[in-house]
């Protein structure tokens, strides 16, 4: 099974070729438009089996697609005021509880450093949804240990330990034997979207421990291909498990 996490940076509809040639079986992206407005634009190919869509502004919300038989459904606990964090069920040729990020942690221009922030929030009230697992947490959750301060509620590191007690690791930083704040690979490349300008890692994959055996590759997409092409700032993450 693959995973795919990236935030297109929207107009999906002109990067989607560019997303199918990952060949994912789910994939998370941030910053999609609602599945009317992608129509009016794409015609999905008969691989995808499924789409979930959430968030208030119809050109940029949280999807997640699935294709070669895996089919995604929003969960019936799914709590709209989290508005881009979509819990997910997914049936298929392997069956999982997915909760879909897009963590928003700016509000009106200010960072939220004195509070938890939309995920940590998520985790908390999405508990009994994940707790029986299995289940996945992936998708751009624009943070960084990085930027993490003494005191604040909203640090990454917080948010790692609290998926870390509930059983979940990232695959990147696992099988490359790399620290968090210390990824040789970004996945944003911020501001200017340039190789050399700042970059950052803030789009994860957190799968169940029990799931490392079966861990085959966790790939970062290049800077050419995804940055240097204008697709995005922000390059995909690929997650191969052979259940």
């Amino acid at each position: 099974m693959r995973l795919v996490a990236w935030n297109c940076a929207m107009a999906l509809h002109r990067k989607f070729e560019a997303l199918l040639r990952l060949r994912p079986d789910v994939a998370v992206i941030a910053e999609c438009a609602e599945p009317g407005r992608l129509a009016e634009r794409l015609a999905l190919p008969e691989a995808c089996s499924g789409l979930v869509w959430v968030g208030r502004n119809p050109h940029k919300g949280l999807a997640v697609f699935g294709f070669n038989g895996y089919r995604p459904h929003l969960a019936p606990i799914h709590r709209p005021s989290l508005r881009y964090l979509a819990p997910v069920t997914v049936d298929g040729p392997v069956a999982f509880n997915l909760l879909a990020v897009w963590a928003q942690n700016f509000s009106a221009g200010i960072r939220r450093k004195r509070q938890p922030g939309p995920l940590r929030l998520g985790l908390s009230r999405y508990r009994e949804f994940l707790a029986p697992g299995p289940a996945v947490v992936a998708g751009d959750f624009n943070n960084n240990v990085t930027w993490d301060r003494p005191g604040w509620l909203m640090n990454h590191a917080h948010t790692i330990q609290r998926l870390g007690n509930g059983g979940l690791v990232s695959a990147y930083h696992e099988i490359h034997g790399q620290e968090p704040g210390r990824e040789a690979m970004p996945t944003l490349y911020w501001r200017d979207r340039r190789k050399d300008g700042p970059t950052y890692h803030i789009d994860y994959v957190f799968l169940p421990k029990p799931w490392l055996a079966r861990l085959r590759e966790v790939e970062i997409g290049s800077f050419e291909a995804w940055c240097g092409a204008g697709l995005s700032d922000h390059v995909p993450v690929l997650v191969d498990v052979d259940l």
